[in-house]
């Protein structure tokens, strides 16, 4: 996961952020259980994947990605990863627990890696500098009663975005 610039500071990223690291663990764990033969574990692991992943992508979707396609400026990565989503959960809740395609599940699981790789390191801290502050607060429930954007920094308007500010 990214640690170098500061994009985990806006709620909304460190939470999708949050839920990255959880998402890969439980890959991992799955990954683990497939390669050791650990069907039974593997099964178990598919489902808590998926309840992890299903939410996950409708926070992204419905909030941050609506924004930075709102905002044009990154609509086509959002394209993309919108239908590496479908790609990832199609293959993961197609899968039958009482005869798994484990091969499939691993290239998902390896899709699924440079998917939360390419969000972690390329979206989230080009959404940081390309979205002004009032998009954030639209994606971010307001519980400081300062803008979004702004916590932690300078007050400025809130049209600015974090590289004018």
């Amino acid at each position: 996961m990214c640690n170098y610039c500061g994009c985990r500071q806006f709620p909304l990223i460190g939470s999708l952020s949050q839920e990255h690291w959880d998402i890969n663990e439980c890959a991992g764990a799955l990954r683990r259980a497939v390669g050791e033969g650990r069907h039974d574990d593997a099964v178990k692991l598919l489902a808590e994947l998926l309840a992890l992943l299903v939410p996950h992508t409708a926070t992204e979707e419905s909030g941050l990605f609506a924004e930075l396609r709102a905002d044009g400026t990154l609509a086509e990565e959002v394209d993309r990863l919108c239908a590496e989503h479908d790609d990832i959960h199609g293959v993961l809740g197609a899968i039958d627990p009482a005869a798994p395609n484990w091969p499939a599940v691993l290239a998902a699981l390896d899709l699924l890696r440079e998917h939360i790789d390419h969000e972690e390191h390329g979206l989230f801290p080009a959404a940081v500098i390309m979205l002004p502050f009032d998009a954030w607060d639209r994606v971010t429930p307001d519980t400081t009663g300062v803008p979004n954007g702004l916590q932690g920094r300078v007050q400025s308007p809130s049209k600015q975005t974090v590289a004018e500010a």
